[in-house]
């Protein structure tokens, strides 16, 4: 029965207008399109969780701070290891001389330098989630458009049958059932292609919040850490005290 049905509405795609097959033709497109970014996204999503579980195992085990810059360079795919970079890289660029600078400091990095390096990670977050981003926007088209466009052609079905009645003078089911079944493929084609854009779109796009959080999140526990006096039993030691 399903193989019986499966034929026949490949024989009504192949018996159909050339309005409808462009229809088809440009659902298809955008399934394909859509389907490929859903799994590049959600790998690319899979590789951020990954790579920010390695940078927080570093983050927490690391005894100087230009250890852990070392390591972020590793995890290009972390929105949270580009920030440590920025704020690291703004307080210097030179490694020794940013330890320095963080190691020694009694009273943590200087107010105008901590405001730079805010200013600083502000910029890589909206960059990171700029890049989070990408490509969601022709998920959203997708969901929104489809649908419309497979009204189209079940519009343009609809007339087809209404003219093949007005050429047979007859409106029997023989007569209106092909254009109606064609209207109906191009509306199912439009949803098709839409579902799984929205669908797709919508836990993208909640992920992308989920990941602007935990930036902000980690921004302001990363300024403390840059401001926060070094305690004294490290300055002790480092005194020889």
């Amino acid at each position: 029965m399903s193989n019986t049905s499966g034929l026949a509405v490949l024989q009504l795609i192949a018996d159909a207008g050339p309005v409808a097959k462009a229809v088809l033709l440009i659902l298809t497109l955008f399934s394909v399109v859509c389907w490929a970014l859903i799994v590049e996204k959600g790998w690319q999503f899979g590789r951020v969780r990954r790579q920010t579980e390695k940078f927080f195992r570093a983050f927490r085990e690391g005894r100087r701070h230009s250890v852990v810059y070392s390591a972020a360079k590793k995890f290009r795919e972390s929105p949270l290891a580009q920030l440590y970079m920025a704020g690291y890289q703004e307080v210097s660029g030179i490694p020794e001389v940013a330890d320095h600078l963080l190691e020694d400091a009694e009273d943590g990095v200087a107010g105008e330098r901590l405001e730079a390096v805010h200013r600083a990670m502000q910029r890589v977050t909206t960059l990171e989630v700029a890049r989070l981003e990408r490509y969601l926007p022709f998920l959203a088209t997708t969901a929104s458009a489809c649908p419309f466009i497979g009204l189209f052609g079940t519009v343009w079905g609809i007339i087809a049958a209404f003219h093949g009645i007005g050429q047979q003078g007859s409106a029997s089911l023989a007569v209106v059932a092909p254009g109606i079944s064609e209207a109906l493929i191009a509306t199912a084609a439009g949803l098709g292609a839409a579902i799984p854009a929205v669908m797709g779109y919508n836990y993208f796009v909640n992920r992308v919040k989920h990941w602007a959080t935990e930036m902000d999140g980690f921004t302001l526990d990363l300024l403390n850490l840059f401001s926060r006096p070094m305690p004294k039993t490290a300055r002790s030691a480092k005194e020889g005290v």
